[in-house]
């Protein structure tokens, strides 16, 4: 089999994504920083590893982690050894740490945050009313960043005071290029400000997730601290990076496809129906790290053997034929079925899916609605990827926003 080497600077991620499909529907695959591991790339075959029990998320199950091969200031180390949360334990331990989480995000309570962020998403669009005419502006930075930032801290009972420090520390957090030496202070550096926040949540709770966290724990849930901590710091992570490049990757899809463009604008294609095609045709996520193999696995033809890291590559499955059909590689905005699985599978389902489509369903047509005559500033063959090997992230969205509601102001 032969081993793909994912490029660290996500030169081409389609291009990449083909051939891990080419490979079969288990690759071997080398992370940055000479990390072997292997990557599930079709549809079907990756919904089953989601749900086999032979599948964890036990580091120490990993072969190459008890040989002391993966070293501590390696650039992925946060994502493959996050600390003790939902997202590194299974069974029961999983189900305990994750049901406040769960019970705080269905689909029920999410809807009652429609109004506050309606009331985000006029107040960032009255902001890019108010730039220079005529001047490009980065949707990115100015109306895809802060919305679902702000949701989401505001959820967790974060201070916007720390969303410069937060920014900054994820940046490192996901990047490829963090020099090695800095490694181990940033991972510090974000234990210490989550350990801070939470800290204070004790001090002066308040109608918030992290406040309800350290309430369960001392009524009887018996959550540590690390685990309050960690729980914390993956909402946040999670619960701003995904919205911004799905409402970012909405934005590029319509953009490359006005005939597209032009029916949703129309109400001739529904937004939901928008949102989920770019939900498998560009997915937010491209590989999530890690779990590991307790046996031996047929996968298909192949075998991921005990012992061995395996990656989730949605960039590759969510354009998998043998599901989507020869039409897999487009962009449909119409598409039905569409039946992906861009937030996971299983028991491990990202809980915050229902908040994600809602920020995007709220932001996007208030977008367009506003800025009717929205266009790239540069060629979209000029945008360029941020080197994050697990999200499909772009540096910045430069737009020409055009008059607001389509006329002279």
């Amino acid at each position: 089999m032969t081993r793909i080497a994912l490029d660290p600077f996500v030169r081409d991620l389609d291009g990449e994504s083909a051939a891990l499909r080419a490979a079969g529907p288990l690759a071997e695959v080398e992370l940055p920083g000479g990390v072997h591991v292997y990557a599930v790339t079709r549809h079907a075959e990756a919904r089953a590893l989601l749900t086999d029990s032979r599948v964890v998320k036990d580091i120490n199950v990993w072969g190459a982690w008890q040989r002391g091969e993966i070293p501590m200031d390696w650039p992925l180390i946060g994502l493959a050894n996050p600390g003790r949360s939902m997202l590194t334990v299974d069974g029961a331990d999983h189900r305990r740490l994750r049901t406040l989480v769960a019970q705080a995000l269905t689909v029920k309570r999410v809807e009652r945050l429609r109004a506050g962020i309606e009331a985000l998403t006029n107040a960032s669009l009255e902001k890019l009313a108010a730039l220079p005419a005529g001047q490009p502006v980065d949707l990115k930075a100015e109306f895809a960043y802060p919305l679902p930032m702000n949701v989401i801290s505001e959820l967790m009972g974060v201070d916007a005071a720390d969303h410069p420090r937060l920014k900054e520390l994820f940046e490192k957090f996901f990047s490829t290029q963090t020099p090695p030496e800095e490694v181990p202070q940033m991972m510090a550096d974000l234990g210490a400000l989550f350990t801070k926040i939470v800290d204070d949540k004790r001090t002066n709770p308040g109608d918030d997730l992290t406040s309800a966290l350290i309430a369960a724990s001392e009524d009887g849930d018996h959550l540590t601290d690390e685990e309050i901590v960690n729980t914390l710091q993956l909402i946040i992570a999670a619960g701003h990076e995904t919205t911004i490049s799905l409402i970012v990757n909405v934005v590029e899809a319509l953009q490359t496809h006005p005939e597209q463009r032009k029916k949703v604008l129309n109400g001739e294609i529904g937004w939901d129906g928008v949102i989920e095609e770019t939900l498998r045709w560009n997915t937010p996520t491209s590989h999530v790290l890690i779990r590991f193999a307790t046996e031996d696995i047929e996968v298909g033809d192949k075998i991921l053997p005990k012992g061995e890291g395996l990656i989730i590559s949605f960039g590759a499955l969510g354009r998998d034929e043998e599901q989507y059909g020869p039409t897999a590689g487009e962009f449909d905005a119409a598409r039905t079925p569409n039946r992906h699985i861009a937030f996971g599978h299983g028991p491990h389902v990202c809980p915050g899916a229902a908040l994600s489509r809602l920020e995007a369903g709220i932001a996007l047509p208030a977008l367009y609605e506003r800025f009717p005559e929205l266009e790239l500033a540069v060629p979209a063959a000029e945008l360029r990827n941020k080197p994050i090997v697990t999200q499909n992230d772009l540096y910045e969205l430069p737009v020409e926003l055009g008059c607001p509601f389509g006329h002279d102001a």
